[in-house]
C-alpha cells in the first residue's frame, strides 16, 4: 500500500576486485564510499536534464559476500521508475522498460570512487 503506483528498477553497483581487497581490513571506510559513490551517481545522473531531469528515491543495501561465498561489496539499490521533476511540480516517468543510463552510471561511478 506504501508503494508509488510506478514501476521500479533493481540496480547494482560492484567494488572492483582492487578495491574489495582493501575494503575487507577497512570495511566502514570504503563501504561508506561505496554507498556515497553509488547514490550521488544515482542522483546526479537522474537529476540530469539530458537523461531524467527528476530527484529520485532510493533504498540500497549492502552486500558484502556473494553467492560464491567470496568476499564482493556491493550495493543493491530499488529505485522508482521516474521522480519529482527540478522544479518540485509534478511526476518525471522514465520511459518504459529504462531508467538511466549504465554506461553514464558506470563512468561517473568510477570516477567518484576513486576521487
Amino acid at each position: 500500500a506504501d508503494l508509488l503506483p510506478v514501476g521500479y528498477f533493481h540496480v547494482v553497483f560492484t567494488l572492483p576486485a582492487e578495491i574489495a581487497d582493501i575494503a575487507y581490513p577497512n570495511k566502514a571506510v570504503i563501504y561508506d564510499l561505496l554507498f556515497r559513490a553509488a547514490s550521488e551517481a544515482m542522483l546526479t545522473i537522474a537529476a540530469d536534464p539530458k537523461h531524467l531531469g527528476a530527484r529520485i528515491g532510493i533504498t540500497a543495501v549492502l552486500h558484502s559476500w556473494g553467492s560464491a561465498m567470496t568476499h564482493h561489496p556491493h550495493v543493491h539499490m530499488i529505485v522508482p521508475g521516474g521522480g519529482i521533476s527540478l522544479d518540485g511540480e509534478r511526476w518525471v516517468s522514465c520511459r518504459p522498460g529504462f531508467l538511466l543510463p549504465v554506461r553514464v552510471l558506470s563512468k561517473l561511478f568510477r570516477r567518484l570512487l576513486l576521487a
